[in-house]
């Protein structure tokens, strides 16, 4: 059975850092895109950031240009979101993806496969 299961959420003020990560099991994901999403308090679930399978391609939402990175680990089966810089509108529940086959990129429908999610508070 496949899970991934995200952790390093928390509460932090303005400006602080954090890193999130998401450990695969059940299978390998080497060849697999994966991603992060996010979904604020009333709104929908945002796409965020996404890595290929060798972590050569990456994108990234507006939002999180040149505060977030995203990275990944195959030896470890695990994916990471380095947060920077964090600010009031960053507060979601982040949730990370990966893709049964290949690239996902940014669209919700190309991941098969979703984490619990991991809350993250700004505070001002």
């Amino acid at each position: 059975q496949v899970q991934l299961v995200e952790s390093g959420g928390g509460l932090v003020q303005v400006g602080d850092s954090l890193r999130l990560s998401c450990v695969a099991s059940g299978r390998t994901f080497v060849n697999n895109g994966m991603a992060w999403f996010r979904q604020g308090p009333g709104k929908e679930r945002a796409f965020v950031a996404a890595i290929s399978g060798s972590g050569a391609i990456t994108r990234y939402a507006d939002s999180g240009k040149g505060r977030f990175t995203i990275s990944r680990d195959n030896a470890k089966n695990t994916m990471y979101l380095q947060m920077n810089s964090l600010k009031p509108e960053d507060t979601s529940v982040y949730y990370c993806a990966a893709s049964a086959a290949g690239w996902g990129a940014t669209p919700q429908y190309n991941y098969n496969y979703w984490g619990q999610g991991t809350q993250v508070t700004v505070s001002s």
